[in-house]
């Protein structure tokens, strides 16, 4: 049975307190689905449902996994990171409900401008990169309930986990890997993520500390203003080395209407030696803020722009 005839059998079908109402996307160990709550206070509320793959159910490595997210999720909290309601396990499959964003992720976006041959306004990206750096910089200092420091490190900030709702919030989602960081060190081996925004560091497998996800920022921040990603290559070692050189085309050779502030703040962020780049996310954040016309770069002029892009 193909995936999209898989997907409507099961649209209707009740999970627990949930209705199922679509497939909305399948990994590699959990499938997502739009849902109705159908009891309890937030009775009619649509969410996304995170479910384990049922071959997978029964390995004890990747219950442990998806339940150590769960955990993790629901302790950050925050209005541009994607919010986890609740977690558990229903007729022997466990889950997660989080909130449903209304929108696109930023890959969509990407993808869809580089089919259209358009290049997003400079304001439109650094705001979108400053409100990711606000979600990073909550998680980098959440605490548990207790209040012990979880040393979050998200280890998979990319496009296609940075969503923009139809009303223009900005919301980072999927900490499915940086569990993995917080919460068991032996796990800590290994190239996890997209390789075109793992820094030299993770490359390299060394400590792994929040300047891993400046550096994506500072990737997706390049890749926003100029529609191209700085580190390329056919296979994963080829891009692995143009990392590890760390000497990508100046944003000014691709687009030379890019200010020269901009580009200092992308090359600061994308420094080989992560004691150079921004000392947290929020130094980042700060440098980037005076940088954008807040005029342009709004939630409404981003929800207008992402229209454009998407109207038929």
């Amino acid at each position: 049975m193909s995936e999209s005839a898989q997907g409507k059998k099961e649209e209707g079908i009740r999970f627990g307190r949930y209705l199922i109402l679509e497939r909305i996307g399948r990994g590699g160990m959990a499938e997502v689905s739009r849902a109705r709550i159908l009891e309890g206070p937030r009775a009619g509320q649509e969410v996304a449902l995170k479910r384990l793959l049922p071959e997978l159910a029964t390995n004890p490595q990747y219950v442990d996994l998806f339940c150590s997210e769960a955990d993790l999720s629901r302790m950050l909290v925050h209005p541009n990171i994607v919010r986890v309601y609740e977690a558990g396990a229903c007729e022997d499959t466990y889950y997660i409900a989080m909130e449903r964003i209304d929108g696109r992720d930023l890959g969509q976006i990407l993808a869809r401008c580089r089919e259209r041959k358009i290049l997003l306004p400079v304001d439109f990206a650094l705001f979108l990169i400053h409100e990711l750096l606000q979600a990073l910089a909550a998680a980098h200092t959440a605490t548990s309930p207790t209040g012990k420091f979880l040393n979050v490190v998200h280890c998979d900030v990319s496009p296609s986990n940075l969503f923009i709702s139809k009303m223009g919030e900005v919301k980072l989602g999927d900490f499915g890997i940086a569990k993995v960081w917080a919460l068991d060190p032996s796990r800590r081996k290994g190239l996890w993520g997209k390789v075109h925004y793992a820094s030299p560091e993770l490359l390299r497998g060394e400590t792994v500390l929040p300047q891993v996800d400046i550096w994506a920022a500072g990737v997706m921040l390049y890749e926003l203003l100029t529609l191209c990603r700085p580190f390329t290559g056919r296979k994963v070692e080829d891009i692995a080395r143009e990392i590890v050189r760390a000497d990508p085309i100046p944003i000014c050779d691709l687009r030379p209407e890019v200010p020269e502030a901009v580009e200092r703040v992308v090359s600061m962020a994308l420094h080989p030696n992560p004691a150079r780049r921004f000392a947290d996310a929020a130094a980042f954040a700060g440098a980037i803020r005076p940088l954008f016309d807040d005029q342009i770069g709004t939630p409404l002029a981003i929800a207008s722009v992402v229209r454009g892009l998407f109207s038929t």
